[in-house]
This record gives C-alpha cells, structure tokens and sequence, in this order.
C-alpha cells in the first residue's frame, strides 16, 4: 500500500455511513483523497458516522444503490477513478427475516453499481467487498482459497455468494472482454469477522458485548466454541486500499477475488474471545449460553490469505490482542465522551505506524 497514491484521488464509496464505511472513509480523509460517499442514513443508533462526525471531511449523498439512475449521476458527476461497494445487509440472522431485502441489496445493488461504472469513463477501478461467508462451507478445518466452490445454505451467504458471481459476469462481459479491453480493474474481497471501535449492529459479538456492559445484563451466546477469522477493521481495510491501488495500475494482473483473512492461528473460538473482553474491560463480562433453536450458522471458517500475502504484498499487521485492546480503548474512550474522530484518526495512525515498520524492516 502506497500512501501517497491517494492523495487527491477521486474516490467513491458505498455504504460509507456503516461500520466499514465509516472507517473507511476516514482513512481517505486522512490520506488527503477526495471522498464522495453514497449511502442511506446510518442503521444503528448511535453510530460510529455520526460519532466521529464523518461527513465533514467529505461529500456525503443520501441515496440507495436500488436507485440506479441516481447512483450513475453521483458517480459521473464526482469524476470518480475508483469505487469501493461496501453497502450491504451485513447480517446472517436478520436475513432469515427478511430474505428479500437482502438479495435486493447485495444481489441487485452489486449490479447496479457494475453498470452504473460500465458507462463512466473516469472510473479505473472498482473493489467489490462481499465476505468470507460467500463460500460453501462444508466444515473443513482448514482456510477457504479464491477457488473454493462458492454458495451458502442461508439467504444472506447465498446472497454473498451471488454477489460474487454478479461482479465475475459484468467483469468477464464489459470489462475484460476482447472488445472491451483492459479498461477497468474488478476485484471482490472477502474478509472475515472484523471488529473495532463504533461498531453497534445486533448479532455481533463485541457490540452486543459492549450493550451488556453498559445495561449491566447478562450476554447470551449462541455458540461458544464458534470460531471465526476475527480481525481488526483496518486489517482489510488495508486489503481494499492496496488491491484498489494495484487494479489502477494494473487492471488484467489483479481482476480476481482475494481473501483478507488473519493468521490460522489467530482464528478463535467465542469463548476465548469473551474471556480476553473480561481481561481488558476490567469489569464483570457476564454471558450464558442460549440453548433456544437458532437459525443455521457455520460453527467452523477460516480464510486462506496466502495469494493476497504473495501477490499484492498484504499481511495482518495486528495480533489479534492487539485488536482487542483497541477495540476496548475505544468504547471505553465512547463512555468517557472523548473527541470520537479523533479516537479513530489515532488509531489509523498507529496502524499506518506498523505498516511502515513493516516496510522499513523489509528493506
């Protein structure tokens, strides 16, 4: 990742106003990119887009990725080089109840912003983000690869998983394509379970944490020995701004799908995740197991991260302790009213600071 390549690039952004979003667009600010940001108002209440105030270092434009005619004028007037799909239905469960807003959203609205891009000529690149749950997860223990077969055996990995399939045929049919040349670059990524300050959806194991703490109740899990590739926001974050920067530069080397996945060893369980959470807060972190029937969910995944690792030079920067006492910091930071932006701007900074580290180390 090219620090500087950002700097007044004309980016745009879907799903800006959530969790990734939000993090995201920050991150470009600070990189002294010009950000247009294209989303519905925010979820949840309260939100990190709100609390870190950050649509004031960008132009923000309420709208909805079913809308595509709107969606084609924002993204041709912003002159926009590369976009980034990030809006999204992110949860498993709410997708049992409401299974067509969710193939609308991911399925339909990945479409949308595809041919929305085929006919803006100022576009260079385009990184579509879907997740590791697009894969058909047949229990194996080791990382899912870019090849594995993809599916999902509930409407929102399924809807995942058609996502995928969407951006390959818009990639092999007007982009790719002898006719079409080279173009522009498209890539998905799919990266496992992120956390990080600001983060307030349901179903999510550290805002539910956090909602349990600050009401003093008692946290029910569903799953205690469910392992997930747990890492840090900004972890694939990093994914999405290199590939980004490499399909720019090259567009025919880097149109593929890529994992942003941590190290198998940092692949926990739950229960483990629960017990540093008690460890780090300082304070009672008190959870039961549900026994009720639940909807399906995968009890084992993990990602193989070993092509993005070879070929566009990404790895985790942050163990995943790390990420945890930074996630902590920051909703501990939350309660005591602290400067919110400035909270996440530290924390990228910190980030950037390992990265150069890294590349420092290298040389």
């Amino acid at each position: 990742m090219t620090l500087d390549f950002w700097r007044n690039r004309r980016v745009l952004l879907t799903g800006h106003t959530g969790f990734k979003g939000s993090w995201l667009s920050l991150w470009l600010q600070s990189l002294g990119a010009e950000v247009t940001g294209y989303a519905l108002a925010p979820h949840t209440q309260p939100s990190l887009y709100a609390l870190a105030d950050v649509g004031r270092g960008m132009h923000s434009v309420n709208g909805d990725i079913l809308d595509l005619e709107n969606l084609r004028r924002v993204i041709g007037d912003s002159e926009t080089e590369i976009v980034f799909h990030l809006a999204a239905q992110a949860l498993v469960r709410h997708s049992y109840t409401n299974p067509i807003d969710t193939y609308k959203t991911n399925v339909t609205g990945t479409a949308h912003v595809l041919e929305a891009v085929r006919h803006i000529p100022s576009v260079r690149a385009v990184v579509v983000v879907t997740s590791d749950k697009c894969y058909q997860n047949i229990g194996m223990t080791e990382g899912y690869v870019e090849t594995d077969p993809l599916g999902g055996d509930d409407p929102y990995s399924s809807s995942k998983a058609a996502a995928e399939l969407v951006t390959a045929a818009y990639r092999n049919s007007y982009f790719m394509s002898p006719k079409a040349g080279e173009r522009v670059g498209i890539a998905s990524a799919r990266a496992g379970n992120v956390i990080g300050g600001g983060d307030w959806a349901t179903d999510r194991l550290i805002p539910d944490v956090v909602r349990a703490i600050l009401n003093k109740q008692t946290l029910s899990i569903r799953n205690p020995q469910a392992v997930r590739p747990w890492q840090h926001v900004l972890e694939p974050l990093c994914g999405y701004l290199t590939l980004a920067e490499k399909l720019h530069q090259q567009p025919g080397n880097f149109s593929e799908g890529w994992n942003f996945g941590p190290d198998e060893s940092e692949c926990w369980p739950v229960s483990d995740i629960l017990e540093v959470l008690r460890e780090l807060w300082g304070s009672s972190v008190a959870w039961r197991i549900e026994y009720m029937a639940q909807p399906q969910e995968a009890k084992y995944l993990k990602l193989d991260s070993t092509k993005a690792r070879k070929r566009l030079g990404w790895r985790p920067r942050w163990k995943l302790r790390n990420a945890l006492e930074f996630t902590v910091n920051w909703y501990r930071e939350y309660q005591s009213n602290q400067d919110l932006r400035a909270s996440v701007q530290a924390q990228i900074s910190s980030y950037q600071d390992a990265l150069n580290q890294a590349e420092i180390s290298r040389l």
